[in-house]
């Protein structure tokens, strides 16, 4: 039986950043992981370039159902830490959009560096390590692994949420928690693409891979301005992610596909220069040529003559975008407006923890110390990282909240 002051289990971004914390305060850390390699969301992330901070962190932009828990360790490790750790090593970096930071080469890079800072710490790290089973004992905790049996004081839970099963994302977190008692709040699927309803997704799904512009709105009055993606089988992009962690199934989520500018100030505008011009053509100055034609074919604008009483036949469909653009009536241009404006959509749901970049929910904060992330009720158990319940939002939240709460344990663990 082998003796460790501290067994990091996860070897992700919250588990690497707590052992060589640790192990820099001369505590003997073993980080186990049943992967085969370190970091694996780490080296997929950013699409190989790794976002790994954002310069404008802030609590506001993390879900929890306590919004003050993520203060505390955001507050005593920042971006501008990790970003410091990252320049120590070498690695050029660049921001992207919204304060997004990316490695300028490859996320092996960052990998790279937390390994290298756990081998100066001082950690031993165990990969292919499966847990079988964890007692407490009269000083801390006893694990039976694949490996052999190890004894500790401090354990820590670093092993993610259900996000991407494919990189071995399991409930193994929420399982300790209940062993000792924990509570578990329920989990979701965020930061993720919206599939549509069979009507809708047999309606768009022919503009795959056309990217928009957007301020998306979920009911709860949330928004993000980032852009929309038609996929085969619904939406994403940017704006559909962020607004995924804020929607509710049932609910609708509205867009304006305008945001940049005025639509009522465009049309008059454009009236006056070019009257003659047929409302396709109009569009087309506007949006992709392939997504006006495809509105116009579905009869998607012709919707002033419906609410008027007045059905559109399959022959009239799509008459409007012949119209010149003098000639549209007052109700046609405030249907356009509310059109493009708030286009409505009701998802009939997400593609799920498949393709999720993280998990709502989970280990319930009020049983942690946001000092700490100290179990309350069981001394020397901690959870950091995706398995407690606090998601960021796209674009390097979720990694700072990895470093920052991992800091925070490896400082007393």
């Amino acid at each position: 039986m082998k003796h460790q002051d501290v067994i990091v289990i996860g070897a992700g971004a919250a588990g690497l950043m707590c052992a060589l914390t640790a192990g820099y305060r001369g505590r003997d850390v073993l980080l186990i992981d049943n992967a085969k390699q370190l970091g694996r969301k780490i080296l997929i992330s950013g699409g190989g370039r790794c976002n790994f901070t954002n310069l404008g962190i802030e609590p506001s932009a993390y879900l929890c159902q306590n919004p003050h828990f993520c203060k505390s360790a955001l507050a005593r490790y920042t971006q501008w830490d990790f970003i410091a750790m990252v320049e120590r090593h070498g690695i050029d970096y660049h921001e992207k959009t919204l304060g997004q930071l990316f490695c300028d080469d490859s996320a092996k890079k960052i990998v790279e560096m937390l390994r290298t800072e756990c081998e100066w710490a001082g950690v031993t790290t165990q990969l292919r390590t499966d847990i079988t089973s964890i007692q407490t004992t009269s000083s801390g905790y006893q694990l039976q692994t694949s490996q052999g049996e190890y004894t500790c004081e401090s354990l820590v839970i670093a092993t993610g949420g259900l996000s991407m099963p494919k990189l071995g994302a399991t409930p193994f977190g929420y399982q300790v928690a209940e062993q000792f008692n924990v509570s578990v709040l329920s989990t979701s699927a965020a930061l993720v693409p919206f599939t549509l309803q069979v009507a809708d997704k047999t309606k768009f799904e022919c503009l795959s891979g056309i990217a928009l512009p957007v301020v998306a709105r979920a009911e709860c009055g949330k928004s993000f301005k980032e852009a929309l993606l038609f996929t085969h089988r619904g939406l994403s992009g940017p704006s559909v992610l962020q607004i995924s962690s804020y929607w509710k199934p049932g609910q609708a989520v509205s867009f304006n596909l305008l945001p940049e500018q005025d639509f009522m100030t465009w049309l008059s505008d454009i009236i006056k220069a070019s009257p003659k011009l047929t409302l396709k053509n109009a569009l087309c100055r506007i949006f992709p040529k392939r997504f006006v034609e495809r509105l116009l074919e579905l009869g998607e604008l012709d919707g002033v003559g419906e609410k008027g009483g007045q059905a559109v036949s399959e022959n009239d469909k799509g008459a409007i975008g012949t119209k010149s653009i003098n000639q549209l009536s007052k109700a046609e241009q405030t249907f356009l407006y509310d059109y493009f404006t708030d286009w409505k959509v009701y998802p009939n749901g997400t593609e799920g923890y498949r393709t999720a970049e993280v998990t709502l929910g989970g280990i319930d904060t009020d049983a942690l110390s946001s000092k700490t992330m100290e179990v309350k009720t069981q001394k020397g158990l901690y959870f950091i990282g995706e398995v407690v319940d606090v998601s960021g939002w796209l674009g390097g939240y979720n990694f700072q909240w990895a470093w920052s709460s991992g800091y925070a344990t490896g400082q007393v663990c």
